[in-house]
């Protein structure tokens, strides 16, 4: 989190509202923040919202290598998606400081290298434009009954951080087999799960839980280094993309990210922190080898080889057939209500201009 964005939070008194991280907000405040996460208004130029990055059809994520903000200008992560956020204890790729979905969300609003949407000395003007629209206005007043300006930044970020906790994705075919549906699972999906949690993968030693993911209140930390890059054969990363590692200063988190949750994750490519996995097929290889080699171009080295590297990712052999069951478990992740439930989509009428860059 930038210098600029803490001095924000102080002043603006969001201290007590980041820590009130239930899911109990009454509708219209969901209702509100649905309609503030597809809204334009809320970048300098009226060109982006957060559904530009976090697109329905696509787990609320954008099929993009990285990001894109204003100006089409590239950030340096790749989007991750928004399923079942209210169950994370940390939202980001890197940063653990980010604890509450309030306070995230005011990193795209505020951040200034790179700019995402790019209001970070135009909040006043943000404010201005939701206040000067009746309806809108008039839902600001009606979600924030006993506050003299409802249209405000805190009520902006609260707003939106409780319609994202709504976002609970667990209705896919792997859901269903474990709520005892018992052919919810093909064969081959049902040998895939025994590959994915088997010692011989040890996919579930990180993607663990019902969320597929360590980043959870009860789990140790979620943050690894994967073996992705090694330039320097003693596990130096890109300098511009460290992890973990530019927040802590500690040398051995260099290189370590967040696990991502695998729910929906036939739907979220590309892949890896950085996008530099193209397919699922892309993942298995990489951690197959225990790790990446990239024998040309100004990143390469052997990732396996990495003194840095979680010490779990010893690499593994699977066969065609292994292979192409791992990959049906993979897909039977995919909850299709969740990106087709109407009560997540673009509320307007016109569609919410999204960037294709």
């Amino acid at each position: 989190m930038s210098a600029s964005v803490c001095r924000l939070l102080r002043a603006l008194g969001f201290l007590l509202l980041v820590c009130c991280s239930g899911t109990g907000e009454p509708r219209g405040v969901v209702e509100l923040g649905r309609r503030l996460f597809f809204d334009p208004r809320l970048s300098l130029d009226n060109s982006l919202s957060c559904a530009s990055c976090h697109q329905p059809a696509r787990a609320f994520t954008d099929g993009l290598t990285v990001a894109r903000g204003l100006d089409g200008v590239a950030l340096p992560r790749n989007t991750p998606s928004l399923a079942n956020l209210s169950e994370l204890r940390v939202y980001t790729w890197a940063n653990p400081k980010l604890t509450t979905l309030a306070a995230q969300a005011l990193v795209p609003l505020l951040a200034r290298t790179p700019r995402e949407l790019g209001v970070a000395d135009a909040m006043d003007e943000v404010r201005a434009r939701l206040a000067a629209d009746v309806d809108t206005q008039r839902r600001f007043q009606a979600a924030f009954p006993g506050d003299r300006e409802p249209v405000s930044t805190a009520n902006i970020v609260a707003a939106l951080a409780a319609f994202e906790r709504t976002l609970s994705s667990r209705n896919a075919p792997y859901d269903r087999y474990l709520r005892g549906e018992t052919g919810a699972l093909s064969a081959s999906a049902l040998r895939g799960k025994q590959l994915f949690e088997s010692k011989k993968l040890a996919c579930a030693s990180c993607h663990t839980g019902l969320l597929l993911t360590d980043a959870t209140s009860d789990e140790p930390s979620p943050y690894h280094n994967t073996g992705l890059y090694n330039l320097d054969g003693r596990g130096q990363v890109p300098r511009d993309n460290q992890g973990l590692f530019e927040f802590t200063r500690r040398p051995l988190d260099l290189g370590k990210f967040r696990t991502p949750s695998l729910r929906n994750v036939a739907l979220t490519a590309p892949y890896m922190h950085d996008g530099s996995l193209s397919t699922l097929e892309d993942v298995i290889d990489h951690y197959a080898a225990g790790g990446r080699t990239l024998v040309t171009g100004p990143y390469r080295g052997v990732g396996a080889d990495s003194p840095l590297k979680d010490a779990r990712l010893t690499g593994f052999s699977l066969s065609p057939a292994e292979r192409s069951d791992l990959l049906m478990f993979l897909a039977s992740l995919t909850d299709p209500q969740f990106v087709q439930n109407a009560t997540r989509s673009n509320p307007f009428a016109r569609p919410t201009r999204i960037s294709k860059h």
